[in-house]
């Protein structure tokens, strides 16, 4: 039998330009690299980026083939092996989480506290303060046993404490 080759993280942080994603995909690319999950994303005018890549080239080599992209110092790469997971187990139900309110520390905690505490896994979420207005967006997947009304009651409960807005909507299987 064997065995497919690692899963390696590839993080890039730094300041944003034109020509990152591509730049970066295209040095995996030459190395056969195949990215099989990315993340990439911009925070206060920083990019950051996590890509999962599966290939057969030693860490150490891919880790050089991105280095000349750090040259400049506006970027830093990291490149490490990532230990196999098993495949979770399929959620019940994904769902949307939307927040939004005055911004006030606290928000991110609390909220996810509350879907933690339902049983729910955060799969995705992002944040973003604008003038005064804090907005947060979230993928959550819900086992078969959670009840998602007692999840949206308790995060209505949580919100009000916070002074913030939520909501809690299904997502159409038909788009996924």
């Amino acid at each position: 039998m064997t065995s497919s080759p690692p899963v390696l993280a590839v993080t890039v942080l730094g300041d944003d330009r034109p020509g990152i994603v591509a730049d970066v995909t295209t040095a995996l690319a030459g190395l056969g690299a195949n990215l099989e999950d990315s993340t990439m994303t911009l925070l206060r005018g920083h990019f950051a980026m996590v890509v999962l890549v599966r290939t057969t080239v030693p860490v150490e080599q891919v880790q050089a083939a991105l280095d000349p992209l750090t040259a400049s110092g506006s970027l830093t790469i990291d490149t490490r092996v990532l230990a196999e997971s098993a495949e979770p187990a399929r959620p019940g139900a994904a769902y949307t989480l939307r927040v939004h309110g005055a911004d006030r520390s606290g928000i991110v905690a609390g909220v996810t506290q509350v879907v933690a505490e339902h049983g729910g896994n955060i799969v995705d979420l992002g944040t973003r303060l604008g003038a005064n207005l804090y907005v947060l967006i979230a993928e959550v997947e819900l086992p078969a046993s959670a009840d998602p009304d007692r999840l949206a009651a308790a995060l209505d409960t949580v919100a009000g404490h916070l002074g913030v807005d939520v909501s809690l909507d299904p997502v159409d299987d038909d788009l996924l």
